[in-house]
């Protein structure tokens, strides 16, 4: 690793350092070679035809998803027949784009034995080389780059990227040979393993989080903490807090609006320790936006994450899209998570299919169950114990994810080599 730095730095200013040489897949080392996709793989072009398959799409960020699931409909007729046949280990482009993929996205059958693809996806399979190595080298999006230059940003066909498969498969590829390949793999696939359990590991504390909600916020749940007993109080949210949303200062008047000043809080960024927009003072005296304060708690009611509720990290002024929640009668965090949990029965009942907003008064007339001040606090406590423990574990799964990716940025370019013995 010492001389990695001083690699990528001459790498950066046009410089080819001592032992490398300069390709079309970028700048390599001499022992490796660039070479066209099309020589690398074989294009998949068995249909479906009347055989049974399950038909899969992908999903950005996901990977391959069953159609039925995602779509609501199962495929069937000539559309169908046309679907192509990838067989576990095969390789799929959908050149869909999205936010988080806007060259599309690659994946890897790994799940499953066989299924259906739409043919609009390039499908194929890695024939000369290590298929590991390349599907690190896809998830590293090295091909975004070539792509993009590509892609026809005038023209989209069906809601697909303006590529065809020449294009694709015209993009040149690094080739180490292949004890590197399988030697880098193997390193990235360790990565991989160490992701994956922190991943199980996240979801199993999620479940216990869920676990103390369901049981300690419910009077009626099977566990009580020790040291308290009696009843519990039932109002509505009006009845033991105020409520207030705020507004938006006109967006064509960018005397409002500034660089730096007032934060303005939407509902996207409720849980956020920054703001993308200030507001000047002039913005926010000349319209209905509100401030909120660090502590208070803050309501989404409108946009796609309508129903969720955060403690306020920052100073700021709100929309009219939150609701900010204030009371001296219960437990502010208490009331967080009594919201919170809430959610999912919130949204089935007051949102037509998870759209649609919520309004003020929805929030104030939804029914909440408290115990005392003090079995909040401890009820509080044991919950927001929890949380620092998923915090953490969230912590060390974006370091190893930074980690995983700096080392795909040195080995997949030969600017850091492995050790093959």
């Amino acid at each position: 690793m010492a001389n990695a730095y001083g690699f990528a730095q001459q790498i950066k200013k046009d410089r080819v350092p001592d032992g490398y040489m300069t390709t079309e897949a970028g700048v390599l080392p001499v022992e490796w070679r660039a070479e066209k996709m099309s020589r690398l793989i074989r294009k998949l072009t068995q249909a479906a035809g009347e055989d049974i398959y399950e038909t899969v799409s992908i999903s950005a960020g996901k990977g391959f998803v069953n159609q039925a699931q995602k779509f609501g409909k199962e495929l069937s007729g000539k559309q169908y027949e046309k679907y192509i046949v990838l067989h576990k280990g095969d390789f799929s482009y959908n050149k869909g784009n999205s936010t988080v993929y806007p060259q599309g996205c690659i994946y890897r059958l790994r799940d499953r034995e066989s299924v259906a693809v739409p043919n609009v996806f390039e499908s194929f399979s890695v024939e000369h080389g290590d298929p590991d190595y390349y599907e690190q080298l896809f998830i590293s999006g090295f091909l975004n780059k070539q792509l993009y230059s590509k892609i026809n940003r005038g023209v989209r066909e069906n809601g697909l990227l303006n590529l065809t498969g020449d294009d694709f498969y015209s993009c040149s590829v690094p080739v180490p040979p292949l004890p590197e390949q399988q030697k880098i793999a193997e390193v990235l696939l360790q990565c991989d393993k160490v992701i994956e359990l922190k991943l199980q590991r996240i979801e199993a504390e999620h479940k216990k989080k869920r676990w103390l909600m369901e049981n300690l916020l419910n009077p009626n749940g099977s566990v009580r903490l020790a040291g308290f007993s009696g009843g519990w109080n039932k109002s509505t949210v009006g009845s033991v807090a105020q409520m207030f949303s705020g507004g938006t200062p006109t967006s064509s008047n960018r005397a409002f609006y500034a660089d730096a000043g007032i934060p303005f809080i939407r509902s996207g960024e409720i849980a956020a320790t920054e703001t993308e927009l200030f507001l000047s003072q002039d913005g926010f005296d000349k319209s209905s936006a509100k401030m909120v304060y660090k502590g208070d708690l803050l309501y989404a009611l409108y946009g796609a994450n309508s129903g969720e509720c955060a403690i306020s990290k920052i100073d700021g002024a709100i929309n009219q899209a939150i609701l900010c929640i204030r009371s001296n009668i219960i437990n502010i965090n208490f009331l967080y998570y009594a919201l919170s949990y809430k959610k999912a029965q919130i949204v089935s009942t007051y949102l037509q299919g998870g759209q649609g907003n919520l309004s003020g008064e929805i929030v104030k007339n939804l029914s909440i169950t408290f115990p005392n001040m003090d079995e909040q606090k401890a009820i509080c406590s044991v919950i927001n114990a929890q949380d620092t423990v998923i915090e953490k574990l969230e912590m060390e799964l974006t370091y190893y994810l930074q980690k995983k990716k700096a080392l795909m940025q040195l080995l997949l370019t030969g600017i850091v080599r492995v050790n093959l013995q």
